[in-house]
């Protein structure tokens, strides 16, 4: 027993280490998550060079992160930080489609597979967001477009059918996408239904204009 107090102030060391990095990490988490919110409420409004800015913030974090937790990588996948990755993978992913821009790969990105894929999975509901602010103005071939990738990603996330232990619940994320794009497509369906009724009572009503003054004339 003369070597417990050597043993527990090696333990003591270790814990305030581990806790010094848990505490620096969940700070950084939190500040990854506000950058990841602030791009995508930033593209939704169009204001593409803020949205930049909040994601090269969230990347500088995501690499500290990184960096910081490589002697600890059981804090490094725990679920509040591959939770804030993830959600910079969502920012970014949903404002490159917005763009019309192609997607970021999770290499480019430097993150795992299954944060990756849950990270796409989230952008489809920002994706109807986008959808449902354009079809307020009416129906657009820009909304078809969104409605598309959201279809594209579905397809490929109903083939990745593995255990949740490998993918971190991607199953139950692709569930719910499926709702989202339905409802989605319906609304879709439904503005552009709208629009081709406007457009056929505009016609009838330019030519019942033309008809009273062919009237009119012909007196």
């Amino acid at each position: 027993m003369d070597n417990l107090p050597e043993i527990y102030e090696q333990v003591r060391q270790d814990f305030d280490a581990r806790t010094a990095a848990r505490d620096r990490a969940l700070a950084q988490c939190r500040e990854l998550t506000r950058h990841a919110a602030h791009a995508i409420r930033a593209i939704h409004r169009d204001e593409v060079d803020l949205a930049n800015e909040h994601l090269a913030g969230a990347r500088e974090l995501v690499n500290s992160l990184q960096a910081g937790l490589a002697a600890y990588p059981d804090l490094f996948h725990a679920g509040y930080t591959q939770d804030a990755i993830k959600e910079f993978v969502e920012a970014s992913n949903t404002c490159a489609l917005i763009q019309n821009k192609a997607l970021l790969t999770p290499a480019e990105l430097g993150v795992e597979s299954a944060t990756y894929m849950n990270g796409l999975a989230e952008v489809v509901g920002e994706l109807r967001r986008r959808c449902l602010d354009i079809l307020r103005h009416g129906y657009s071939e820009e909304a078809e477009r969104l409605l598309s990738c959201m279809d594209e990603i579905y397809a490929v996330l109903v083939t990745l059918d593995y255990p949740d232990a490998i993918t971190n619940g991607l199953r139950r994320q692709t569930d719910l996408i499926r709702g989202i794009i339905e409802r989605t497509r319906a609304d879709l369906t439904t503005s552009l239904g709208e629009q081709k009724i406007h457009l056929a009572l505009r016609d009838f009503q330019e030519k019942l204009a033309n008809s009273a003054h062919a009237d009119d004339s012909g007196l």
